[in-house]
């Protein structure tokens, strides 16, 4: 398996830490509001991962984080923590907020047939492991105080910025143009301090005062915890490059001395125009739009497969449309296949596709190939399912109850198809088509679908 690592900007071949075993922690959801369709595509990205290390063989130990406390609204440590402002948005407690978008995620999660992580991690539930780790970093000299919390100082790292490929000058995070009392324009904030004459719902004493999580410290403290140090593959999206995922290798490698995950791997936009889909911008589509506008999850799913993961996807409605007519027609061929069997050289190219970087697009395209050609049975392409996830052997045939004026149409039309009369057989779809019926004609004859 050969997967493309941003820390090295190679295609690499696979290597696990534990031979047939793979840890894979991927950043999960900040839960102030609905994941948005940007964010599922990534969760349905890191699915895919998962399901073709499993297909290979590999046993999973999957890590994901709830981020419910320490998330500011801006990544340069300023700002309201997104929970907060959601509870006063909404006239809720903090906790609150956090728990009902936590459940709201796990629906959208199980609406797509994304695979649950082994290990749901919340940051609430870890505080002593972040200050510990806070600790460890303050005693080997990388943490300072300033008046609103401790810091990183990313100075002492000649390497800071490396995931990005960029040197500490190009990382503005956030763009941080007002240094405040921190010492570097990339120093970010481990523990912040609850402001002065302000109670917040969600805070902890510590060492130095009480206060509540940086949003990196999280994940570092948590991936360690679960996965261990270094651990196989840190997945997310590729807007978490620059800061949140560069901060969390400064401060887990400063901390242990060693590699915070060997695989890095992210999963690019979904934009909308020019411009990807973002909370922060206000306006963005979730799961329960695609429901609203009669499109099944698992056309969305669909639709994201056709496109490889690290390549920006443009969403328009036409296209998810689209989406949902091609898997209805994947399902309506499935009664046609033949039951069981296996064509070993399919299988081969479906293998080398999946494992050449999670080359799901090809891997749908030869599987669409033996489709129409007949050439793949359903046993075989149930297996290839484990990986689309798209529930095929799920699938129940509707059957659809036909008043007798249009058996009657149909008998007429079959009668004139017979005699190749396409002209009137084409009157009589059109006249089936007006009363909502669709006509589909293949080898073994008219299937008729209620629109």
């Amino acid at each position: 398996m050969k997967i493309f690592n941003t820390l090295t900007r190679k295609l690499e071949e696979f290597t696990p830490i534990k031979k047939n075993r793979a840890g894979i922690y991927a950043c999960g959801p900040t839960v102030y509001n609905y994941a948005h369709l940007g964010n599922l595509r990534t969760y349905i990205f890191e699915d895919i991962l998962k399901r073709v290390l499993q297909y290979d063989g590999y046993k999973v130990k999957h890590v994901m984080n709830i981020t419910d406390v320490g998330h500011l609204t801006s990544d340069a440590d300023e700002g309201e923590d997104k929970i907060e402002k959601g509870a006063a948005r909404e006239g809720k407690t903090a906790w609150e907020i956090a728990d009902f978008y936590a459940s709201a995620f796990k629906k959208d999660l199980s609406d797509l047939n994304i695979l649950p992580p082994d290990i749901y991690c919340r940051a609430t539930g870890h505080i002593k492991e972040q200050i510990n780790l806070v600790k460890k970093l303050e005693k080997k000299g990388y943490a300072y105080k300033t008046s609103d919390g401790i810091y990183f100082d990313t100075s002492r790292l000649s390497d800071y910025g490396k995931l990005a490929g960029s040197g500490k000058r190009d990382l503005k995070a956030g763009v941080r143009v007002d240094l405040g009392e921190k010492k570097n324009i990339t120093d970010f904030a481990l523990w912040k301090f609850s402001p002065g004459g302000q109670k917040r719902q969600m805070e902890w004493p510590s060492p130095w005062g009480t206060g509540f999580p940086g949003w990196h410290i999280e994940c570092s403290a948590m991936s360690v915890k679960y996965l261990g140090q270094p651990f196989d593959i840190h997945c997310g999206g590729i807007d978490h490059i620059p800061v949140h995922h560069t901060n969390e290798i400064a401060q887990s490698e400063a901390a242990n001395g060693k590699p915070l995950a060997n695989y890095w791997l992210h999963g690019e936009f979904l934009i909308t125009g020019s411009e990807k889909m973002a909370k922060s911008a206000g306006h963005f589509l979730t799961l329960a739009s695609v429901k609203e506008n009669n499109i099944s999850p698992l056309a969305y799913r669909y639709f994201i497969l056709q496109t490889h993961y690290r390549k920006q996807l443009n969403f328009s409605w036409e296209a998810l449309s689209a989406a949902q007519n091609g898997l209805n027609h994947l399902y309506r061929l499935l009664p046609d296949l033949p039951a069981g069997g296996e064509d070993k050289n399919l299988s081969k190219k479906f293998l080398e596709s999946i494992n050449n970087d999670l080359d799901i697009p090809a891997a749908l395209a030869i599987a669409w190939q033996a489709v129409r050609e007949r050439k793949i049975s359903r046993k075989q392409l149930f297996k290839f399912d484990g990986v689309f996830g798209l529930k095929l052997a799920e699938f129940k045939e509707e059957q659809i109850e036909l008043p007798d004026n249009v058996k009657k149409l149909i008998k007429s039309r079959d009668k004139e198809r017979l005699a190749k009369n396409w002209a009137e057989s084409d009157r009589l779809r059109k006249e089936l088509e007006n009363l909502g019926y669709k006509v589909e004609d293949d080898k073994n004859g008219t299937k008729i679908i209620k629109k």
